[in-house]
C-alpha cells in the first residue's frame, strides 16, 4: 500500500505542477502544457495520463488520513 500511496503523491505532484505551468503559460502565451508539449502527438496517451493522475487524487483524498504522519491516528 506505500508503494500505492508513493506513485499516487508524485503523480498529484507532477500533476500540480503541470496545471500551474499551463497557467503560466496562459499569461505569456506560450504553451507550457508539460504533458501536451511530451505526448502532443498521442491525445489519447495524453488523456491516460491526466486521467491517472485524477485516480491518483482520488485515492489519496480517500487513504490520506491512514497514510499521513501528521494526520494519522
Amino acid at each position: 500500500m506505500k508503494s500505492m500511496h508513493s506513485i499516487a503523491h508524485w503523480l498529484v505532484v507532477i500533476g500540480g505542477l503541470n496545471w500551474g505551468l499551463i497557467a503560466i503559460g496562459y499569461f505569456i502565451g506560450s504553451n507550457l502544457n508539460v504533458v501536451n508539449l511530451l505526448l502532443g502527438s498521442s491525445r489519447t496517451l495524453e488523456m491516460l495520463v491526466y486521467l491517472l493522475v485524477g485516480i491518483s487524487t482520488v485515492h489519496l483524498i480517500s487513504t490520506h488520513r491512514t497514510n499521513c504522519k501528521s494526520c494519522g491516528v
